[in-house]
Protein backbone atom coordinates (compact mmCIF):
# COMPACT_ATOMS: atom_id res chain seq x y z
CA UNK A 1 0.00 0.00 0.00
CA UNK A 2 1.20 3.79 -0.75
CA UNK A 3 -1.25 5.69 0.72
CA UNK A 4 -4.07 5.60 3.04
CA UNK A 5 -6.37 8.48 4.22
CA UNK A 6 -7.52 8.48 7.52
CA UNK A 7 -7.92 11.94 8.32
CA UNK A 8 -12.24 11.84 7.51
CA UNK A 9 -13.16 14.04 10.38
CA UNK A 10 -11.33 17.05 8.81
CA UNK A 11 -12.86 16.80 5.68
CA UNK A 12 -14.56 13.98 3.23
CA UNK A 13 -14.34 14.42 -0.64
CA UNK A 14 -17.38 15.64 -2.81
CA UNK A 15 -19.43 12.25 -4.23
CA UNK A 16 -20.18 12.31 -7.96
CA UNK A 17 -23.78 12.49 -7.13
CA UNK A 18 -23.69 15.91 -4.95
CA UNK A 19 -21.63 17.45 -7.84
CA UNK A 20 -24.32 16.08 -10.53
CA UNK A 21 -27.07 17.54 -8.35
CA UNK A 22 -25.48 21.25 -7.76
CA UNK A 23 -24.72 21.74 -11.56
CA UNK A 24 -28.36 22.61 -12.64
CA UNK A 25 -28.26 25.28 -10.35
CA UNK A 26 -25.09 26.95 -11.76
CA UNK A 27 -25.53 26.81 -14.86
CA UNK A 28 -29.41 26.79 -15.90
CA UNK A 29 -31.45 27.23 -12.71
CA UNK A 30 -29.22 29.99 -11.64
CA UNK A 31 -31.53 33.11 -10.64
CA UNK A 32 -32.29 34.14 -6.96
CA UNK A 33 -34.53 32.65 -5.19
CA UNK A 34 -36.09 35.90 -3.71
CA UNK A 35 -37.27 36.72 -7.58
CA UNK A 36 -40.98 37.22 -8.07
CA UNK A 37 -40.35 35.56 -11.42
CA UNK A 38 -40.54 32.48 -12.94
CA UNK A 39 -36.91 31.41 -12.68
CA UNK A 40 -36.80 32.69 -9.54
CA UNK A 41 -39.45 30.74 -8.21
CA UNK A 42 -38.08 27.50 -9.42
CA UNK A 43 -34.66 28.14 -7.81
CA UNK A 44 -36.93 28.87 -4.65
CA UNK A 45 -38.43 25.32 -5.17
CA UNK A 46 -35.07 23.69 -5.02
CA UNK A 47 -34.19 25.75 -2.15
CA UNK A 48 -37.44 24.48 0.09
CA UNK A 49 -36.76 21.15 -1.27
CA UNK A 50 -33.28 20.73 0.31
CA UNK A 51 -34.56 22.35 3.32
CA UNK A 52 -37.03 19.92 3.61
CA UNK A 53 -35.18 17.01 3.20
CA UNK A 54 -32.03 18.47 5.46
CA UNK A 55 -34.47 18.43 8.10
CA UNK A 56 -36.23 15.18 7.32
CA UNK A 57 -32.73 13.58 7.45
CA UNK A 58 -31.95 15.21 11.07
CA UNK A 59 -35.33 14.63 13.11
CA UNK A 60 -36.33 18.08 12.34
CA UNK A 61 -38.46 20.49 11.07
CA UNK A 62 -38.02 22.21 7.31
CA UNK A 63 -38.55 25.94 9.18
CA UNK A 64 -36.06 24.97 11.37
CA UNK A 65 -33.45 24.40 8.94
CA UNK A 66 -31.31 27.91 8.79
CA UNK A 67 -28.15 27.93 5.95
CA UNK A 68 -25.10 29.06 7.02
CA UNK A 69 -21.66 28.76 5.64
CA UNK A 70 -20.69 26.24 7.86
CA UNK A 71 -20.64 24.88 11.85
CA UNK A 72 -18.36 28.25 12.58
CA UNK A 73 -21.03 30.22 11.71
CA UNK A 74 -23.65 27.92 12.81
CA UNK A 75 -22.02 27.72 16.51
CA UNK A 76 -21.47 31.53 16.56
CA UNK A 77 -24.93 32.30 15.62
CA UNK A 78 -26.50 29.74 18.39
CA UNK A 79 -23.91 31.04 20.86
CA UNK A 80 -23.89 34.81 20.25
CA UNK A 81 -27.65 35.04 19.05
CA UNK A 82 -29.02 32.55 21.82
CA UNK A 83 -27.26 34.54 24.08
CA UNK A 84 -27.66 38.19 23.41
CA UNK A 85 -31.53 37.80 23.35
CA UNK A 86 -31.92 36.13 26.13
CA UNK A 87 -29.94 38.52 27.88
CA UNK A 88 -31.73 41.54 26.76
CA UNK A 89 -34.90 39.66 28.34
CA UNK A 90 -32.42 39.08 31.33
CA UNK A 91 -31.99 42.92 31.79
CA UNK A 92 -35.70 44.22 31.13
CA UNK A 93 -36.50 41.84 33.91
CA UNK A 94 -33.74 42.38 36.54
CA UNK A 95 -31.66 45.25 35.08
CA UNK A 96 -27.75 44.93 36.08
CA UNK A 97 -28.18 42.88 39.12
CA UNK A 98 -28.07 38.88 37.48
CA UNK A 99 -24.86 38.56 35.91
CA UNK A 100 -25.85 36.63 32.52
CA UNK A 101 -24.03 33.55 32.65
CA UNK A 102 -22.93 31.23 29.20
CA UNK A 103 -22.61 26.84 30.42
CA UNK A 104 -20.46 25.58 28.01
CA UNK A 105 -18.78 21.92 28.38
CA UNK A 106 -14.36 22.09 28.92
CA UNK A 107 -14.48 20.32 25.66
CA UNK A 108 -16.22 21.93 23.43
CA UNK A 109 -14.84 23.17 19.81
CA UNK A 110 -13.03 26.87 19.67
CA UNK A 111 -16.16 27.84 17.54
CA UNK A 112 -18.42 27.54 20.70
CA UNK A 113 -15.72 28.18 22.98
CA UNK A 114 -14.85 31.39 21.34
CA UNK A 115 -18.29 32.47 20.99
CA UNK A 116 -18.84 32.01 24.83
CA UNK A 117 -15.57 34.52 25.31
CA UNK A 118 -16.69 36.56 23.04
CA UNK A 119 -20.07 37.35 25.42
CA UNK A 120 -17.56 37.75 28.34
CA UNK A 121 -15.74 40.08 26.88
CA UNK A 122 -17.96 42.53 25.26
CA UNK A 123 -20.73 42.02 27.57
CA UNK A 124 -19.68 40.82 30.69
CA UNK A 125 -20.96 37.67 30.48
CA UNK A 126 -19.92 34.36 33.26
CA UNK A 127 -18.56 31.53 30.81
CA UNK A 128 -19.39 28.54 32.88
CA UNK A 129 -17.14 25.55 31.81
CA UNK A 130 -18.53 22.02 33.16
CA UNK A 131 -16.27 18.75 33.80
CA UNK A 132 -15.96 16.23 31.91
CA UNK A 133 -14.54 12.71 33.44
CA UNK A 134 -11.38 10.97 31.58
CA UNK A 135 -13.29 9.48 28.86
CA UNK A 136 -14.54 12.44 28.14
CA UNK A 137 -18.13 12.11 29.43
CA UNK A 138 -19.85 15.39 30.39
CA UNK A 139 -20.74 15.96 33.77
CA UNK A 140 -24.34 15.62 34.29
CA UNK A 141 -24.43 16.31 38.07
CA UNK A 142 -21.91 19.11 37.66
CA UNK A 143 -24.59 21.09 35.29
CA UNK A 144 -27.37 20.12 37.02
CA UNK A 145 -25.97 22.25 40.14
CA UNK A 146 -24.81 25.26 38.02
CA UNK A 147 -28.22 25.39 36.47
CA UNK A 148 -29.73 25.17 39.98
CA UNK A 149 -27.54 28.23 41.49
CA UNK A 150 -28.79 30.63 38.49
CA UNK A 151 -32.40 29.94 39.81
CA UNK A 152 -34.01 33.47 39.91
CA UNK A 153 -37.57 32.93 42.09
CA UNK A 154 -39.87 35.00 39.67
CA UNK A 155 -39.31 33.79 36.10
CA UNK A 156 -41.31 31.92 33.60
CA UNK A 157 -41.40 27.93 33.72
CA UNK A 158 -39.61 25.49 30.80
CA UNK A 159 -38.98 25.89 27.53
CA UNK A 160 -42.08 27.23 26.21
CA UNK A 161 -41.11 30.34 28.65
CA UNK A 162 -37.68 30.78 26.95
CA UNK A 163 -38.88 33.69 24.63
CA UNK A 164 -41.09 35.33 28.54
CA UNK A 165 -39.26 36.75 31.39
CA UNK A 166 -36.05 34.41 32.39
CA UNK A 167 -36.02 32.20 35.58
CA UNK A 168 -32.68 31.59 35.51
CA UNK A 169 -29.14 33.36 35.34
CA UNK A 170 -27.83 31.18 32.43
CA UNK A 171 -28.51 32.05 29.21
CA UNK A 172 -28.24 28.95 27.23
CA UNK A 173 -26.27 25.63 27.68
CA UNK A 174 -24.02 24.50 24.86
CA UNK A 175 -22.68 20.89 24.64
CA UNK A 176 -21.33 18.71 21.89
CA UNK A 177 -22.98 15.42 20.37
CA UNK A 178 -19.78 13.65 19.74
CA UNK A 179 -16.30 14.85 20.62
CA UNK A 180 -14.14 16.11 17.18
CA UNK A 181 -10.64 14.72 18.77
CA UNK A 182 -11.78 11.54 21.09
CA UNK A 183 -14.88 10.42 19.68
CA UNK A 184 -17.23 9.89 22.68
CA UNK A 185 -20.82 10.66 22.45
CA UNK A 186 -22.61 12.92 24.92
CA UNK A 187 -26.03 11.96 26.28
CA UNK A 188 -27.70 15.29 24.90
CA UNK A 189 -31.42 14.44 25.38
CA UNK A 190 -30.26 13.81 28.91
CA UNK A 191 -28.78 17.32 28.59
CA UNK A 192 -31.59 18.65 27.19
CA UNK A 193 -34.20 17.35 29.90
CA UNK A 194 -31.65 19.21 32.56
CA UNK A 195 -31.63 22.40 30.78
CA UNK A 196 -35.35 22.78 30.17
CA UNK A 197 -36.21 21.76 33.70
CA UNK A 198 -34.38 25.24 35.03
CA UNK A 199 -36.17 27.17 31.52
CA UNK A 200 -32.65 27.24 29.72
CA UNK A 201 -31.89 26.32 26.05
CA UNK A 202 -29.74 23.94 24.98
CA UNK A 203 -27.51 24.26 21.65
CA UNK A 204 -25.82 21.30 20.13
CA UNK A 205 -22.38 20.84 18.31
CA UNK A 206 -23.14 18.17 15.98
CA UNK A 207 -20.87 18.78 13.22
CA UNK A 208 -18.88 15.65 14.29
CA UNK A 209 -21.59 13.59 14.52
CA UNK A 210 -23.70 14.10 11.77
CA UNK A 211 -23.64 11.42 8.92
CA UNK A 212 -22.46 9.25 11.04
CA UNK A 213 -25.00 8.41 13.89
CA UNK A 214 -28.71 9.13 14.00
CA UNK A 215 -29.53 12.51 14.82
CA UNK A 216 -32.85 13.48 15.73
CA UNK A 217 -33.29 17.24 17.12
CA UNK A 218 -36.67 17.67 18.15
CA UNK A 219 -37.00 13.91 19.60
CA UNK A 220 -34.32 14.94 22.05
CA UNK A 221 -35.84 18.32 22.43
CA UNK A 222 -33.14 20.00 21.36
CA UNK A 223 -33.18 23.81 20.74
CA UNK A 224 -30.53 24.60 18.20
CA UNK A 225 -28.17 22.32 16.49
CA UNK A 226 -25.30 22.78 13.94
CA UNK A 227 -23.45 20.99 11.43
CA UNK A 228 -20.97 21.30 8.76
CA UNK A 229 -21.32 20.07 5.28
CA UNK A 230 -17.58 19.18 4.56
CA UNK A 231 -17.73 16.17 7.09
CA UNK A 232 -19.89 14.79 5.10
CA UNK A 233 -19.16 14.77 1.76
CA UNK A 234 -20.46 17.90 0.49
CA UNK A 235 -18.38 20.80 -0.45
CA UNK A 236 -16.91 23.51 2.22
CA UNK A 237 -18.34 26.35 2.89
CA UNK A 238 -21.84 24.78 3.61
CA UNK A 239 -23.79 23.88 6.87
CA UNK A 240 -26.88 24.73 8.80
CA UNK A 241 -28.27 25.80 12.20
CA UNK A 242 -31.13 24.38 12.97
CA UNK A 243 -33.39 26.10 15.43
CA UNK A 244 -36.49 26.32 16.92
CA UNK A 245 -39.30 29.02 16.44
CA UNK A 246 -39.44 28.69 21.06
CA UNK A 247 -35.77 30.03 20.92
CA UNK A 248 -35.18 33.82 20.66
CA UNK A 249 -32.38 34.82 18.66
CA UNK A 250 -30.78 37.83 17.69
CA UNK A 251 -29.46 37.71 14.15
CA UNK A 252 -25.23 38.62 13.65
CA UNK A 253 -25.76 39.85 10.33
CA UNK A 254 -28.29 42.42 8.78
CA UNK A 255 -29.78 42.55 5.41
CA UNK A 256 -32.66 41.39 3.28
CA UNK A 257 -34.23 39.36 5.49
CA UNK A 258 -33.46 35.71 4.41
CA UNK A 259 -33.47 32.64 6.29
CA UNK A 260 -36.00 33.73 8.94
CA UNK A 261 -33.87 37.62 8.97
CA UNK A 262 -31.34 35.39 11.07
CA UNK A 263 -28.88 34.97 8.01
CA UNK A 264 -29.16 37.71 5.57
CA UNK A 265 -27.85 37.32 2.06
CA UNK A 266 -28.75 35.33 -1.00
CA UNK A 267 -29.18 32.18 -0.41
CA UNK A 268 -26.39 29.29 -1.99
CA UNK A 269 -29.28 27.35 -3.77
CA UNK A 270 -26.84 24.76 -5.65
CA UNK A 271 -24.89 24.73 -1.82
CA UNK A 272 -28.38 23.63 -0.31
CA UNK A 273 -28.80 21.13 -2.73
CA UNK A 274 -25.59 19.81 -2.91
CA UNK A 275 -25.88 19.80 1.68
CA UNK A 276 -29.19 17.49 1.04
CA UNK A 277 -27.71 15.46 -1.57
CA UNK A 278 -24.72 14.74 0.56
CA UNK A 279 -26.64 14.42 3.76
CA UNK A 280 -28.84 11.84 2.16
CA UNK A 281 -26.26 10.15 0.78
CA UNK A 282 -24.36 9.68 4.26
CA UNK A 283 -27.49 8.32 6.07
CA UNK A 284 -27.98 5.84 3.79
CA UNK A 285 -24.50 5.01 4.06
CA UNK A 286 -24.93 5.15 7.02
CA UNK A 287 -27.78 2.96 7.86
CA UNK A 288 -26.19 0.61 5.86
CA UNK A 289 -22.21 0.44 6.85
CA UNK A 290 -22.68 1.41 10.22
CA UNK A 291 -21.81 -2.07 12.23
CA UNK A 292 -19.04 -3.11 9.87
CA UNK A 293 -17.67 0.58 10.11
CA UNK A 294 -18.10 0.21 13.73
CA UNK A 295 -16.17 -3.18 13.82
CA UNK A 296 -13.36 -1.90 11.48
CA UNK A 297 -12.84 0.86 14.33
CA UNK A 298 -12.61 -1.80 16.78
CA UNK A 299 -10.08 -3.72 15.03
CA UNK A 300 -8.07 -0.97 13.90
CA UNK A 301 -7.96 -0.09 18.31
CA UNK A 302 -7.11 -3.48 19.15
CA UNK A 303 -3.93 -3.79 16.43
CA UNK A 304 -2.82 -0.74 17.50
CA UNK A 305 -2.54 -1.50 20.92
CA UNK A 306 -1.02 -4.63 20.45
CA UNK A 307 1.94 -3.41 18.36
CA UNK A 308 2.63 -0.59 20.61
CA UNK A 309 2.16 -1.77 24.28
CA UNK A 310 2.41 2.41 25.74
CA UNK A 311 -0.27 3.55 23.25
CA UNK A 312 -3.49 4.17 25.36
CA UNK A 313 -6.92 4.46 23.54
CA UNK A 314 -8.45 8.23 24.36
CA UNK A 315 -12.12 8.47 25.10
CA UNK A 316 -15.12 5.91 25.60
CA UNK A 317 -14.20 2.57 24.15
CA UNK A 318 -17.34 1.52 23.56
CA UNK A 319 -20.00 4.64 23.42
CA UNK A 320 -17.66 6.31 20.57
CA UNK A 321 -17.88 7.59 16.75
CA UNK A 322 -17.77 4.49 14.49
CA UNK A 323 -14.77 4.96 11.86
CA UNK A 324 -13.08 7.12 14.90
CA UNK A 325 -9.98 5.94 16.45
CA UNK A 326 -7.70 7.86 18.96
CA UNK A 327 -4.83 7.65 21.25
CA UNK A 328 -1.82 9.06 22.94
CA UNK A 329 1.64 7.97 22.56
CA UNK A 330 3.27 8.73 25.87
CA UNK A 331 6.86 9.70 25.39
CA UNK A 332 6.73 10.58 21.53
CA UNK A 333 5.46 14.25 19.96
CA UNK A 334 2.31 13.92 17.97
CA UNK A 335 3.46 16.00 15.78
CA UNK A 336 6.40 14.04 14.78
CA UNK A 337 4.43 11.28 15.15
CA UNK A 338 1.98 12.47 12.25
CA UNK A 339 4.89 13.90 10.06
CA UNK A 340 6.60 10.33 9.76
CA UNK A 341 2.93 8.17 9.61
CA UNK A 342 2.49 10.76 6.43
CA UNK A 343 6.15 10.10 5.08
CA UNK A 344 5.29 6.41 5.52
CA UNK A 345 2.17 7.13 3.51
CA UNK A 346 -0.92 7.57 6.08
CA UNK A 347 -2.68 10.42 6.48
CA UNK A 348 -4.25 11.51 9.80
CA UNK A 349 -4.50 14.40 12.34
CA UNK A 350 -3.16 15.13 15.57
CA UNK A 351 -6.70 16.21 16.83
CA UNK A 352 -9.15 19.47 15.76
CA UNK A 353 -7.89 20.24 11.95
CA UNK A 354 -8.76 23.85 13.43
CA UNK A 355 -5.76 23.73 15.61
CA UNK A 356 -3.30 22.81 13.78
CA UNK A 357 0.02 24.73 13.49
CA UNK A 358 -0.68 25.84 17.16
CA UNK A 359 1.10 22.83 18.99
CA UNK A 360 -0.35 23.42 22.10
CA UNK A 361 -1.52 20.64 23.92
CA UNK A 362 -4.93 19.48 23.03
CA UNK A 363 -8.06 21.10 25.60
CA UNK A 364 -10.39 18.35 24.97
CA UNK A 365 -7.50 15.83 26.93
CA UNK A 366 -6.02 18.19 29.39
CA UNK A 367 -9.76 18.69 30.32
CA UNK A 368 -9.97 15.00 30.53
CA UNK A 369 -7.23 14.70 32.96
CA UNK A 370 -4.12 14.20 30.88
CA UNK A 371 -0.56 15.46 31.36
CA UNK A 372 0.24 18.59 28.90
CA UNK A 373 3.44 16.01 27.77
CA UNK A 374 1.09 13.17 27.55
CA UNK A 375 -1.75 15.19 25.66
CA UNK A 376 0.46 16.33 23.07
CA UNK A 377 1.03 13.19 22.03
CA UNK A 378 -1.96 12.50 20.23
CA UNK A 379 -3.29 11.15 17.18
CA UNK A 380 -6.75 10.49 16.08
CA UNK A 381 -7.51 8.20 12.73
CA UNK A 382 -10.85 8.69 11.45
CA UNK A 383 -12.65 7.14 8.16
CA UNK A 384 -15.99 6.64 7.09
CA UNK A 385 -15.62 3.54 4.84
CA UNK A 386 -14.51 0.17 7.22
CA UNK A 387 -11.10 -0.95 6.28
CA UNK A 388 -10.21 -4.08 4.99
CA UNK A 389 -8.09 -6.74 7.43
CA UNK A 390 -4.65 -5.84 5.69
CA UNK A 391 -5.41 -2.42 5.19
CA UNK A 392 -5.83 -2.69 9.47
CA UNK A 393 -2.30 -4.86 9.34
CA UNK A 394 -0.77 -2.43 7.33
CA UNK A 395 -1.30 0.50 9.76
CA UNK A 396 -0.41 -0.88 12.60
CA UNK A 397 2.57 -2.44 10.93
CA UNK A 398 3.86 1.06 10.22
CA UNK A 399 2.95 2.69 13.57
CA UNK A 400 4.74 -0.06 15.06
CA UNK A 401 7.63 1.26 12.66
CA UNK A 402 6.84 4.87 13.42
CA UNK A 403 7.20 4.43 17.21
CA UNK A 404 10.07 2.59 16.94
CA UNK A 405 12.16 5.02 15.09
CA UNK A 406 11.02 8.20 16.82
CA UNK A 407 11.80 6.46 20.23
CA UNK A 408 15.10 5.27 19.10
CA UNK A 409 15.92 9.24 17.55
CA UNK A 410 14.21 10.49 20.99
CA UNK A 411 17.27 8.21 23.06
CA UNK A 412 19.80 9.21 21.46
CA UNK A 413 19.29 12.65 21.64
CA UNK A 414 18.59 11.90 25.11
CA UNK A 415 22.30 13.80 26.95
CA UNK A 416 21.98 11.66 30.03
CA UNK A 417 22.11 8.47 27.61
CA UNK A 418 25.01 9.87 25.12
CA UNK A 419 27.17 10.40 28.29
CA UNK A 420 26.55 6.72 29.96
CA UNK A 421 27.22 5.17 25.97
CA UNK A 422 30.45 7.66 25.74
CA UNK A 423 31.62 6.38 29.34
CA UNK A 424 31.10 3.02 27.98
CA UNK A 425 33.32 3.21 25.08
CA UNK A 426 35.80 4.68 27.72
Amino acid sequence: MEHLYLDAASAEPVGTDVINAMMPFLTEAYANPMSVHGAGKTAARALEAARGSIAADLGARPDDVILTSGGTEADNLAIKGIAMARMRLLREAYGEQVRPRVIVSSIEHPAVLESARWMERWFGCEVVEIPVDHQAHIDVDALREELAQGILADGSDGAAGMSAKPRNSALLVSAMLANNEVGTVEPVDEIARIAHEYGVPLHVDAVQAVGLIPIRMREWDVDALSLSGHKFGAPKGLGALLLRSRVPVEPLMSGGGQERSLRSGTQNVAGAVALAVALRDADVKMRDAWRRLAASRDRLIDAVLRVEPRAQLTGDPQRRLPGHASFVFPGLSGEALLVDLDARGIACSSGSACAVGRHEAPGTLLAMGYEPAVAKSAIRMTFREPLAPEQINWVASVVEESCATLRGASEVSDPSINIQVQRAAA
